[in-house]
């Protein structure tokens, strides 16, 4: 597997090794309103809906709003898998928990909730849509 291969070129080749298996992919693409999107929507009849973020395996980085997203997606329920080649190991994270937080760096800090709620709020008045995010009475 070469690690020199560019993230587009990855997510290519996921786009038709994951079609090949029966999945309807669909390509995120970002623009002003949509940032920090994972990369892939995926669904197959059986297995259910998938969303994944294609990385290289090294010298891979995560976005402002990835960073901000991705933890306030998982607190709503919503898995996020990153795959970072078109290989059947790495097919078979599809079928385990998600596995961004694999990726996350000791530099990315996990927010707490009041965090993620002043994230929200930024999106917010950034002009986005956040996403909703229940919150539970403790």
């Amino acid at each position: 597997m070469s690690t020199n291969k560019l993230e587009l070129d990855i997510q290519r080749e996921l786009v038709q090794f994951m079609r090949e298996r029966g999945w309807h992919v669909e390509r995120m693409l970002a623009n002003a309103y949509q940032t920090g999107i994972p990369d892939l929507f995926c669904y197959h009849k059986k297995w259910g809906m998938r969303w994944v973020e294609v990385k290289r395996s090294v010298n891979y980085s995560f976005t402002r709003r990835q960073r901000q997203r991705f933890p306030a997606w998982e607190h709503a329920g919503i898995p996020i898998h990153i795959l970072t080649a078109a290989t059947q190991e790495q097919y078979d994270f599809l079928f385990q928990p998600p596995n961004w937080r694999d990726f996350w760096r000791p530099s990315f800090a996990v927010p707490e909730q009041s965090d993620i709620d002043a994230m929200l709020d930024e999106l917010d008045r950034d002009g986005e849509q956040p996403l909703t995010v229940a919150h539970s009475v403790t």
